[in-house]
């Protein structure tokens, strides 16, 4: 029985200093290992840097698309050529290399909205005097993600009157080439921007004459 235990384990000894010599495809083995990580590392990477990228840009045209707007005192929409159309396509070519619309590269589309907000003196709900674009707010709706601290109050705390804010609203859904249908990260950015000339105090969308009043709805 000794002996028997003792051959086994001699041609255990054997087999394994025979296997440790050989070294035939060690390396093809080690590349399968580590082939899968590494793809998983590349295109993560990949992705993270498009999203981050797209991200950035996403807030650049929300930007952009509010300070255009409140440069001036009228804006034109609702066909091409126009103002508003105009803004669009600016930030439609800001998403360069990124294609705005629905594609399989990227997601999308690009879904760009511009409002103009009044807040009323005596309630301070903030107002949608009119909007424009992908995703329009119906007039005379109360904005509630309208941040309290850039409404101008004065030193008792009432609202002061004539205050108008120009919203840039944008959005990306973006997904990544490396897995189309199964990840998508909703990339968001909205922007205020008060209108800069003082008279009127207002943003004037597709008015009669450049004498209308501003808006309070």
């Amino acid at each position: 029985m000794t002996n028997a235990v003792a051959k086994s384990v001699r041609l255990l000894r054997y087999h394994l200093a025979r296997f440790s010599r050989r070294s035939e495809g060690l390396a093809a083995i080690e590349f399968a290992m580590i082939l899968p990580l590494m793809l998983v590392t590349l295109f993560g990477m990949i992705g993270t840097t498009s999203a981050i990228s797209i991200d950035r840009k996403v807030t650049l045209i929300a930007r952009t698309l509010s300070d255009l707007t409140s440069q001036g005192s009228i804006v034109t929409g609702t066909g091409t050529g126009t103002d508003i159309s105009n803004f669009f396509q600016i930030g439609r070519a800001m998403l360069t290399p990124y294609n705005s619309v629905q594609n399989p590269f990227s997601g999308g589309p690009l879904k760009m909205t511009i409002t103009e907000i009044y807040i009323n003196p005596t309630s301070g709900a903030a107002r949608v005097q009119w909007s424009w674009g992908d995703v329009q707010r119906a007039v005379g709706s109360v904005v509630t993600t309208m941040p309290t601290d850039l409404i101008g109050k004065d030193a008792s705390g009432k609202v002061l009157p004539d205050q108008y804010f120009i919203l840039s609203e944008v959005s990306y859904l973006y997904a990544p080439s490396i897995l189309p249908g199964v990840a998508t990260v909703q990339l968001k950015e909205s922007t205020y921007t008060r209108p800069r000339l003082s008279k009127p105090v207002c943003v004037l969308y597709n008015p009669g004459s450049a004498s209308d009043p501003c808006p309070t709805n």
